[in-house]
């Protein structure tokens, strides 16, 4: 993911961080138990990032990490401001009324429209009957009605089931069995595969939106051309279901009755590990969420100090709003902010998305390294105006340096590496915003954020050694959804999540990733990250995509296969082994080679090296 803290303005809302490393974070449940493995095995739910532990490992003697915080740049957030996101919704949604909130395909909504409708929304939730703690699982791409909906459920003091719209009837159907959700709000494009599975789940109620249902006249012009001119609606039958654009006509001018949520009860249950195992939801509180849309806010402050900032940041949403990067790094932030989140429904298509991008002047790019490496291989993309670009983000998967460079070189924008994940609410740690060039790090832990490298028998490992990055903090999940067992196995005694992902730590506290754990290649005793055989691959003429996993060898015990996607067949096999024995040590070296159209990836752009397997 991206970002980290900085030193808020003169006129922040929240106080001033002490610096204090004893002070107790806000969000501490002072009756909870001494650590969430005690919580787990007691069948308890508490927020890891809250509790207070003391250590005295070499992880937490000394914060090395502080004295590479830019000037300014506080230890700690201070106490939120808000006790549930409700609360901040209701807040910012008035402050900022008069400013364009989100936009799509040419069609945008205020802050106060935002309000009204959402408001309704909300208060239809509750006519169904739907109770504080209930879940509301939304199925929807980047549209107007994302927000809508989601802003919704939070103020009806409901609770958020984020769902992958592209997912199988197989996927679904585990999705809104696990979660308990009782209603289902989802685009019609994807109704058919709701349709297949809705009588094997606890869903009482089904919302049906269209895509052009909040753009007005224009909206007519865009079904019509969706459903019959490119045919992507399926059909589909739903005995039942409720119109979206219905339910916000009859409901329009209502308001929702309050609903008292403390910021420790769930907001989110954001599902992970799909592509690696069952997928599970990451329990995601109001505190949490908060937490770290104040520690993203405080580290931006550098990047708008060295680089100005504009009355109004647009800010490029080009990664689904259901994915944990873009809904914290974009929505959230964007709407304390009172930004305006320019909508892609369809990143993939990168015509139409460089055309999107050359109406506006946009200042805020997240992404993948996919996606960046995408629009630089688009010849119209070199044709934009990048004067009014102030930062790019990089998370989700390694940045690759070769890429990392085109992009500085186009756009004149430094791209930020950070790292999250979605039980880290997502942000864990991030790159300095004023720096000069890409580090290949993924940069210092976030104010209020520990990081500890660690060996398989949970000891803090010297720097510069390779083991288990673990993170402590207020964004820390509570814990995966009824799965104690699951929840415990993935903290330490201490309070650290277990990322999975292996990396070091050098002397200034700054964090390089190696790899996924269990993507790791063993070659003769010898560990091999796939990362670092791409980020080379990748340099070489005429690559344009490669990805490394580990194949059976009598030999060694594993070899080195590279994926390639290559710009033309003037790229051989022969060109990139002897590139890559330029580069890389013999072990690390491919030794097979096998070029695709094109290589599997999620819907967020992570190239699934399982699938190659």
């Amino acid at each position: 993911m991206t970002d980290t803290a900085t030193k808020r303005s003169a006129d922040a809302d929240m106080a001033t961080a002490t610096g204090n490393d004893d002070a107790v974070p806000a969000a501490v449940d002072e009756a909870a138990p001494e650590t969430p493995a005690e919580a787990a095995a007691a069948g308890e739910t508490i927020a890891p990032g809250n509790a207070t532990t003391a250590t005295g490992d070499a992880a937490d003697a000394e914060k090395v990490w502080l004295g590479s915080y830019p000037e300014g740049t506080p230890a700690e957030i201070g106490p939120l401001v808000y006790t549930s996101i409700a609360e901040m919704l209701d807040e910012c949604l008035a402050r900022y009324a008069n400013r364009t909130a989100f936009s799509c395909m040419g069609k945008a909504i205020t802050y106060a429209e935002l309000d009204a409708a959402s408001n309704a929304f909300a208060a239809h939730l509750q006519s169904l009957g739907l109770e504080k703690g209930d879940r509301v699982a939304l199925m929807m791409p980047n549209i107007l009605q994302y927000p809508v909906a989601m802003a919704g459920v939070f103020r009806a003091g409901l609770t958020v089931v984020n769902v992958n719209p592209l997912y199988t009837p197989r996927e679904l159907e585990h999705q809104l069995n696990d979660s308990g959700a009782r209603a289902i709000v989802i685009l019609e494009n994807f109704a058919g595969t709701l349709q297949q599975v809705i009588s094997n789940t606890p869903v009482e109620h089904t919302i049906v939106t269209a895509m052009g249902d909040l753009m007005g006249l224009k909206g007519h012009i865009v079904n019509l051309v969706v459903r019959r001119v490119k045919k992507l609606v399926p059909a589909w039958r739903i005995a039942g279901h409720q119109p979206f654009k219905t339910v916000l006509a009859n409901a329009r001018g209502r308001k929702p009755a309050h609903v008292e949520v403390d910021r420790h009860e769930p907001a989110f249950l954001q599902y992970t590990g799909g592509t690696t195992g069952i997928s599970k939801g990451a329990v995601l509180t109001h505190a949490n969420i908060l937490s770290n849309i104040e520690q993203c806010r405080a580290w931006l402050d550098v990047g708008y100090r060295a680089r100005g900032k504009p009355e109004q940041v647009n800010y490029v949403c080009a990664l689904p709003l259901y994915h944990i990067f873009a809904l914290t790094v974009n929505g959230f932030v964007g709407i304390r902010e009172g930004g305006h989140n320019i909508l892609i429904p369809n990143p993939r298509d990168i015509p139409a998305f460089v055309k999107e991008l050359a109406n506006h002047r946009f200042h805020f790019f997240p992404g993948l390294n996919t996606l960046f490496n995408a629009l630089l291989n688009n010849e119209e993309f070199g044709k934009l105006d990048f004067s009014h670009l102030r930062m790019t983000f990089g998370g989700g998967m390694a940045v690759q340096r070769p890429v990392a460079e085109r992009w500085q070189a186009l756009t004149g924008c430094v791209i930020t590496e950070g790292y999250g994940l979605s039980e880290t609410s997502p942000v864990a740690t991030g790159n300095r915003l004023d720096a000069a060039e890409f580090t290949g790090t993924i940069g210092l832990p976030l104010p209020s954020t520990e990081v500890s490298i660690r060996d398989d028998t949970g000891k803090a490992l010297a720097f510069g050694e390779v083991g288990e990055i673990c993170i402590r903090g207020p964004q820390v999940m509570a814990g995966y959804w009824n799965r104690p067992e699951e929840t415990a196995e993935a903290m330490t005694a201490d309070g650290f999540f277990r990322s999975g992902d292996m990396g070091f730590m050098d002397a200034n506290g700054f964090t390089k990733i190696v790899d996924r754990k269990k993507d790791m290649i063993l070659v003769s005793g010898f560990n091999v990250y796939p990362n670092e055989v791409e980020e080379v691959a990748a340099g070489c003429e005429g690559v344009v995509e490669a990805a490394a996993v580990g194949i059976a060898d009598e030999h060694s015990g594993e070899a080195v296969k590279l994926f390639v996607v290559r710009a033309d067949d003037s790229v051989t096999e022969e060109k990139i082994k002897a590139y890559c024995a330029a580069h890389l040590t013999n072990y690390k070296r491919p030794r097979q080679v096998e070029f695709r159209d094109s290589l599997p990836k999620t819907n967020v752009g992570k190239i699934l090296r399982r699938e190659l397997r």
